[in-house]
């Protein structure tokens, strides 16, 4: 059996990160949650409130991230910056 080198705690984290970082270059780029979510082709801002702020254990998948870089001119990386 093969255990996994990251713990969920970690991943947690890593989440939290990206959640955090979208948020500012969100606010920097003065965007409300329901715009930023319309551009990324959600049908409103309930996914993107959740993934935004960690709750019910949603996040943002990588074509997410791709979209919002792109929405907000941010280099993809700078998500992942702690």
């Amino acid at each position: 059996m093969f255990t996994s080198n990251v713990d969920d705690e970690e991943i947690k984290n890593f989440y939290q990160t990206i959640s955090k970082n979208v948020k500012k270059y969100r606010i920097e780029k003065k965007m409300s949650q329901l715009e930023l979510a319309l551009t990324i082709g959600q049908k409103g801002n309930a996914f993107y409130n959740y993934a935004e702020n960690n709750t019910d254990n949603k996040h943002f998948n990588l074509e997410h991230l791709y979209k919002i870089s792109k929405a907000l001119e941010v280099d993809i990386n700078e998500f992942l910056k702690e």
